[in-house]
């Protein structure tokens, strides 16, 4: 297969070049034919480098194993380098594998995120004519199919080809941040950049030039004394709001586009939203049934669990279903999400898991709602977020979803009552829920507190004295 990948690449290459030869205007790239051709010539290679790489060498052995991800690893670089090279929606797909932790193995995830924010930039030509090669998107996915047959891509072809349009209309772009901008106006630590709409088009889009440190970066926030807690509850506030009440979501919250910085003159750290043109609008039958699933996986209702699983589209695979949406072993989902943080060997037993359930995972994102898709791209973008910062499955996050979905609910069955009693009911329930979290989140407040540890001591003595 490799030998015959090799053949037809070179017979591409070669009929690509005499044809350009006598046309020194016109850029090689801008021919489909020419990244195909790249594209499999790069199949083979990496078909070649697995089956002479591996072949001799024991199945499950140390030895093997090391080889393995030195394929990978390879492989994954000629990947980069491929999606570089070919441009356009070559990068996105390769943003969007590098954002699929739970599937691909690290070395390829690892690799694919540097597209995030050190992409090769194209001109607006060089894209719209990508766009119109859809053979050239496909081949890509077909590449990596090539190395994980049992992974189907074929979703990521259809979402890809219905959000690129709108990610390359400025117009459209500018529109969503002022819409979002409004939307949490009432938010101090969130900034997105003004449009300056008399100097913009579907084009152009000229905006207030805005700067800091990725999100992501740990030691950044250290120089510049900001909070890297307070960054996290912030930003995880802010996606809770997005997804569960508003139903309007920045889909790619990827570090190069989340930045932060320290105003000078408040001392306040301030989020910087960036790139507008990728959200997704969530039906709200979708968004009650992912808040109810949510509330839920937080509770450990197993049978509620289930139930909006399936309504998502999880059917019988919900426990797999579960586990995707959290990144989380179904021990841990078992025994509530909120009841420990990930640990190493829980974070071990997720990846080994991957690549036994791969074809299980290739069923489940095929029937699930295409809403789903974007959230969980999300979910693992804010995810390596968390990781970087060290405030993955931190409390405060559970909370803040937690409030938000009570809102989101509660604000919809309000809406679905024509009884005053009955939304009166409705919204003392509320109140209630909200206080209990409110307390709860005093009681871990006071509980990591140098206050609250001093009253403890205090009343563990009174209580001896008392003995």
């Amino acid at each position: 297969m490799a030998r015959r990948a090799l053949k037809l690449a070179s017979l591409t290459a070669a009929a690509s070049g005499i044809y350009l030869y006598g046309n020194k205007f016109l850029d090689p790239s801008d021919f489909g034919v020419v990244r195909v051709g790249r594209t499999i010539a790069t199949t083979a290679l990496i078909t070649y480098d697995y089956l002479t790489s591996l072949r001799s060498v024991p199945y499950g052995s140390e030895e093997y194993n090391f080889l393995k991800s030195q394929v990978h690893l390879r492989s994954a670089e000629r990947l980069r380098k491929l999606c570089c090279v070919n441009r356009g929606t070559f990068i996105k797909v390769g943003q969007h594998l590098g954002a699929l932790d739970y599937l691909l193995p690290e070395e390829y995830t690892r690799t694919l995120k540097v597209l995030h924010n050190q992409a090769p930039q194209s001109t607006r030509q060089e894209i719209e004519q990508v766009i119109r090669e859809d053979l050239g998107k496909e081949v890509l996915l077909l590449v990596v199919k090539q190395i994980f047959p049992d992974f189907e891509f074929m979703w990521l072809v259809e979402e890809a080809k219905k959000n690129l349009p709108l990610e390359l209309d400025f117009l459209h772009e500018g529109r969503n941040a002022e819409k979002v901008a409004d939307m949490f106006k009432n938010f101090d630590f969130l900034k997105v950049p003004r449009i300056y709409w008399e100097l913009s088009s579907s084009r152009v889009l000229l905006m207030e030039f805005m700067e800091g440190g990725q999100v992501n970066d740990r030691a950044y926030m250290e120089r510049n004394g900001i909070d890297v807690n307070e960054i996290s509850r912030n930003l995880g506030k802010l996606y809770s709001e997005m997804i569960f009440v508003n139903g309007f979501v920045h889909c790619d919250p990827h570090p190069g586009n989340v930045l932060v910085k320290k105003c000078p003159a408040s001392g306040k750290a301030h989020i910087i939203l960036l790139d507008h043109g990728l959200y997704q609008v969530l039906s709200e039958s979708f968004r009650m049934d992912y808040c109810r699933l949510w509330q839920a996986l937080i509770k450990a209702d197993m049978k509620r669990v289930q139930k909006y699983s399936r309504r998502l589209g999880a059917g019988d695979m919900y426990p797999l279903f579960a586990c995707v949406v959290t990144a989380r072993s179904w021990e841990a989902v078992n025994r509530g999400i909120d009841k420990s943080p990930v640990s190493a060997s829980e974070d071990m037993e997720i990846r080994s898991n991957t690549a036994t359930y791969l074809p299980q995972i290739t069923q489940l994102l095929n029937n699930v709602p295409r809403q789903m898709l974007l959230l969980l791209k999300t979910n693992d973008l804010l995810r390596g977020i968390e990781l970087a910062l060290n405030t993955r499955a931190s409390s405060s996050s559970f909370l803040n979803m937690s409030r938000c979905c009570i809102r989101a609910v509660s604000k919809y069955q309000r809406s679905k009552s024509h009884s005053l009693y009955r939304k009166a009911q409705i919204s003392l329930t509320e109140a209630l829920s909200l206080w209990q979290i409110s307390l709860y989140e005093l009681f871990l407040w006071l509980k990591g507190s140098q206050l609250g540890n001093w009253v403890i001591a205090l009343l563990r003595r009174r209580h001896h004295s008392m003995y």
